[in-house]
């Protein structure tokens, strides 16, 4: 492996950190604000961070007017879309289990990948897929295999997995014309432009009485670099080099991020079956990255 493509995983892997965080965060933010308030705020930042980064480093790229609408869909699916299903999802169930709905996206990636892009994977790769999903189940279901979680949560929940395997079909195509910081910049702006009727409408007679205390400014600024920005960012820039499904499969580790956050920072409890769910989604993620290993080093 060589340093490019030790960059590259190092990237998914710091975008997979910080949203497993994510998770904690909006919770400390959402002790005052409502998701509607906390996704515009979260967007303008980070939206008003891209510019001031984009302005230093000099970097302007001009977007084609043929893809405007492509932007426009692109947005609305995520981070639109996709933060109001998380967001209010997040809202009826724990962090943990939050973040485990969200980690059954690569598990239809891939076919998202070969249907759209005809991207290849092996068995071993899917065996992976699977085997990372079953280690995810593990960590949310009792010992009689049932799950107890609120049906609405759940449908906000499944309704942002929608969302960003929708995103991340589009997301494929402009990588091709455009760089991260440009793509996750006009995101940005247009989610929050999309946000901000329903702030206005629903939030900001509450917004301008709340006062926050210090550490919901701190966990609402890391939501806005972190999470907003560097993450996808990062993500992006994986998807251009790795493609679609081994990209999206790191999203399995989110879970394990978020459990043991959640665990130090909310007093989440940690059992057994969750330590066990832990191993077998590290192992199949593992899996899913060994065929890929075999064909650098057949390169090199």
């Amino acid at each position: 492996m060589n340093n490019k493509q030790v960059k590259v995983y190092l990237m998914v892997i710091g975008a997979v950190l910080f949203w497993g965080i994510s998770y904690v965060w909006m919770k400390n933010v959402y002790e005052y604000y409502q998701p509607i308030t906390t996704m515009f705020l979260r967007l303008s930042l980070s939206s008003i961070m891209l510019y001031i980064v984009l302005k230093i480093m000099r970097k302007n790229e001009k977007v084609a007017r043929e893809d405007y609408w492509n932007f426009v869909v692109l947005s609305f699916f995520s981070p639109f879309l996709f933060f109001i299903g998380e967001s209010f999802g997040l809202k009826y169930v724990s962090a943990t289990l939050a973040s485990v709905v969200v980690a059954t996206i690569p598990v239809f990636a891939p076919w998202l990948g070969l249907i759209a892009f005809r991207e290849k994977f092996s068995f071993i790769n899917l065996s992976g897929f699977f085997i990372s999903f079953f280690g995810v189940c593990i960590m949310v279901l009792d010992q009689d295999f049932r799950l107890t979680a609120s049906p609405i949560g759940l449908a906000f929940l499944f309704l942002a997995v929608v969302s960003a395997l929708i995103n991340i079909v589009i997301l494929k195509k402009m990588t091709i014309k455009y760089t991260s910081f440009t793509i996750i910049k006009i995101q940005n702006i247009l989610g929050a432009i999309m946000f901000l009727p329903m702030f206005l409408i629903f939030d900001f007679k509450d917004f301008i009485e709340i006062r926050p205390s210090s550490s919901t400014y701190i966990s609402l600024f890391n939501l806005a670099f972190f999470a907003s920005t560097l993450a996808f960012i990062f993500f992006t820039s994986a998807v251009r080099t790795l493609g679609i499904g081994r990209t999206s499969i790191f999203a399995n580790m989110i879970p394990v991020v978020t459990a043991i956050t959640s665990f130090l920072v909310l007093n989440e409890h940690i059992d057994l079956s969750k330590i066990i769910g832990i191993i077998v989604v590290i192992s199949g993620l593992i899996l899913t990255q060994k065929s890929r290993q075999k064909k650098i080093k057949t390169k090199s």
